[in-house]
Parts: C-alpha cells; structure tokens; sequence
C-alpha cells in the first residue's frame, strides 16, 4: 500500500467528469446520483457541483452534511471521498465554478430558480489504482 500525494492522485484523476454523489437519505437508506464535478478542473480536494433547492440531494444535505464521492476513470483508477458538504445561493460564488455544459440542466445560468451550488470538501480519500498493471492501493486524509 502506498500514499500518493493529493497532487499525483488529481492528475490521475484529470478528466473524470462525473462523480456518484451518495448522501443519507430520507429513512435511513443511502442514496446515489451520478452528477458533474467538472473533470477540466484540477481536483484539490474541494468540488462543486449544482442541484435545484428542492431536489433530494439538497433535502439530504440539510438533514446530514457528511457525504461520500465516488469516481473512476474506465482505466484502472477507483477513487472514494468522504466529506462535507455545504450549500450556497450566493451567485458571485456560483459563477466561479459554473461551466457552459451546466446551461444544458439549468436554462438562465446561474440566475435559474432555485439553483443552489454544493461545495464538498473532502476529508479523507481512499483509491485503487490498477493503470500500472500492479494494484496500488492508499489513503489521503485531510482533516
């Protein structure tokens, strides 16, 4: 088992656009939606992705901020996050982090009703890597 640097790790990570995002849902089951984190952004252990306020996984990150993040590359890299996520409205911060692909799902942009942004941040990641035809395995926490 090794531990590769969040650095090393992003850059193997280049180009993944979309992530299981998976929260506590309502009774107590998991739930998961695959959704856009953006793959041209250089992973630093922060994403964000876009929801409409009213849209399961806005409901249960109010109820239980501690989300988990799952993304794969289709060549050998699995990667899970477990973080904390936090929701905005503040269309200034939104703007930083919208992509042209969101105009698709949300037709006014950033001024869409009832657009809301949700920031992950990781705390600690695990990944299996298997491109080197060898199983790497490691952990990243970051507290």
């Amino acid at each position: 088992m090794t531990n590769k640097s969040l650095q090393t790790l992003a850059k193997k990570m280049a180009g993944i656009n979309i992530a299981s995002f998976n929260t506590q849902g309502a009774y107590g089951w998991m739930s998961a939606r695959p959704m856009s984190n953006n793959g041209e952004v250089e992973y630093d252990g922060t994403s964000y992705y876009f929801a409409f306020e009213d849209s399961s996984v806005v409901k249960d990150i109010r109820r239980d901020d501690k989300v988990a993040l799952a993304f794969e590359n289709g060549k050998g890299l699995y990667v899970t996050v477990k973080g904390k996520a936090t929701l905005t409205e503040d269309k200034a911060r939104m703007v930083e982090h919208w992509t042209p692909a969101l105009d698709e799902w949300f037709k006014d942009g950033v001024e869409t009703e009832g657009v809301v942004m949700i920031r992950v941040d990781a705390r600690h990641i695990r990944y299996w890597d298997t491109s080197a035809g060898q199983m790497d395995m490691g952990e990243i926490d970051l507290k």
